[in-house]
């Protein structure tokens, strides 16, 4: 198994955990002109309820 063999110092140790971050969801907006709410891709649209030019849900 392996071991460090010298303990990592604090300025290596926070720089590396510098790049874990989060990211913002990507949205794209809804294709149908007369919504055009932003909504996550390739899900139907949570206001208007289509999805690829069809209606998927009822709002």
């Amino acid at each position: 198994m392996a071991v460090p063999k010298r303990r990592m110092s604090r300025s290596n140790t926070r720089s590396r955990r510098s790049q874990w971050k989060a990211t913002a969801p990507t949205l794209s907006p809804c294709p149908n002109r007369a919504c055009g709410q932003l909504k996550p891709p390739h899900q139907a649209c949570p206001n208007c309820g289509q999805h690829a030019g069809r209606q998927v849900l009822s709002v």
